[in-house]
């Protein structure tokens, strides 16, 4: 797999003072909440979510879970079209 390193961020001191945090420590944060944030706008999926982090899916999928971050995001219509299909598949096999 080929990586590439992304520019710095430079952040003032007092940031780190104030969140009472190490520059490693901001950098992970950054980068969870990055995978976090593109997992939940459907932009990457569980599994990139999880790689981007170094992780494997179990490992993000409990992450998720304890910061109570559902999963299974479907919208009203998402769901309709499920539960719809879920009953034309009834009808089928009747």
């Amino acid at each position: 797999m080929q990586t590439i390193t992304l520019p710095q961020i430079q952040i003032d001191n007092s940031i780190l003072v104030s969140l009472k945090s190490s520059s490693e420590e901001l950098a992970y944060k950054m980068k969870l909440y990055t995978a976090i944030t593109l997992y939940q706008k459907r932009q990457l999926s569980l599994g990139k979510s999880a790689q981007f982090l170094n992780m494997d899916r179990l490992s993000f999928i409990e992450l998720l879970r304890q910061d109570n971050i559902p999963i299974f995001d479907y919208s009203d219509r998402e769901m309709s079209e499920v539960f719809d299909d879920a009953d034309d598949l009834v009808d089928i096999l009747k």
